[in-house]
């Protein structure tokens, strides 16, 4: 906190500041026999006329409080340096993950980009904006749900906060137009290396094509054509992967115990997606009486392989806030969250 010559702590921000990262302390309580101080760290979102400002955190949620609160205050820089792990933009990462989880169809909405896929995962049916929409807020956001209406889905936009670059105040806008965040998760990186040295991955089985058997053990079921072409790599146009064109996509499969009949549902799944300096992992899955076996360790180095066979580096993955296992395991293996990203759900028409 800053602390003036005199010794008094100061507050140094004002509503000029709306966008910047502060750090600010508070007085919270009654007054009387609970005061203390609070300190909180976030993007000035907003700072209105009656004295009330509001800070969004790493995490997106919001915290309210009174400008005669401030006890002390501060712009600090725009996101911590990183003390291990590939150095990255927010903006390379969030095209990196839409490469690696690419719609069926997409349009342009000036500097955002529109996607679906019949409503499978809403990173695959939700707006990407990393720019400017070429309209007023307001005129894009009228735009996004007629498109969306018009292909029978709800509208979602995808956001990120915690990171240089994220989009706390476009989170604000939504959330005072009415659209609710209804998922978060964080997305993680890495150095490539170290997984692919955690394990031997020798009986790992790795394939261009998911087959009946992985997706016997993916945990979304009942996948449809729409689904099977998301995960293999979206509007991909084949050939693509092998000309270097677009990403490079492979599928991980533990064999069930030999024991088993042969049809059986695989001990484990992984996905991979090589995409230049970036590899990108998602569905690791174990069979849920085999965990704690090291199956998902072996799928992941596996792949990490595969990956520093074709050039990649760097790791990336997307894990849900909650998934306390994964954490763990990713952990484990060398990831740090890079930054949180949220999906907004419109509100229901007014019928206005």
């Amino acid at each position: 906190m800053e602390i003036s010559a005199t010794g008094r702590f100061e507050v140094r921000i004002t509503a000029a500041d709306v966008g910047k990262r502060v750090s600010v302390r508070r007085l919270t309580g009654n007054g009387v026999t609970t005061e203390k101080f609070t300190d909180t760290v976030g993007v000035l979102t907003s700072w209105d006329d009656d004295g009330m400002l509001t800070i969004t955190r790493r995490d997106g949620e919001t915290v309210r409080m009174a400008e005669s609160a401030l006890v002390a205050a501060k712009v600090v820089p725009a996101a911590p340096a990183r003390r291990r792990g590939p150095a990255a933009t927010y903006r390379e990462l969030a095209r990196v993950a839409a490469r690696g989880w690419r719609p069926v169809e997409s349009e342009p909405l000036g500097e955002w980009e529109l996607r679906a896929a019949a409503g499978f995962t809403r990173r695959a049916n939700s707006v990407l904006p990393l720019g400017d929409p070429g309209l007023p807020l307001d005129a894009a956001l009228a735009a996004v749900r007629r498109w969306y209406g018009e292909r029978g889905l709800p509208a979602y936009v995808q956001t990120a906060t915690g990171a240089e670059g994220t989009q706390e105040l476009l989170c604000a806008e939504l959330e005072r137009r009415g659209w609710v965040r209804e998922v978060s998760a964080e997305l993680w990186t890495g150095a490539l290396a170290p997984v692919a040295d955690r394990a031997e991955g020798a009986g790992v089985l790795l394939s261009r094509e998911a087959g009946e058997n992985w997706l016997a053990r993916y945990q979304r079921k009942g996948v449809s054509e729409v689904a099977a072409k998301v995960l293999g790599g979206g509007s991909q146009r084949s050939g693509e992967a092998e000309s270097g064109a677009g990403p490079s996509v492979w599928f991980a499969t533990v064999p069930a115990d030999p024991g088993e009949a042969s049809g059986a549902v695989p001990a484990a799944i992984g996905r991979l997606v090589v995409d230049g300096r970036w590899a990108g992992f998602a569905a690791v899955e174990v069979d849920p009486g085999l965990r704690r076996r090291g199956l998902a360790t072996e799928v992941m180095a596996a792949l990490a392989r595969r990956a520093l066979a074709e050039g990649a580096s760097a790791a990336w993955l997307q894990v849900e806030t909650d998934n306390e296992g994964a954490r763990a395991l990713y952990g484990r293996l060398g990831f740090t969250a890079h930054h949180t990203y949220h999906h907004y759900r419109a509100p229901e028409a007014d019928g206005s």
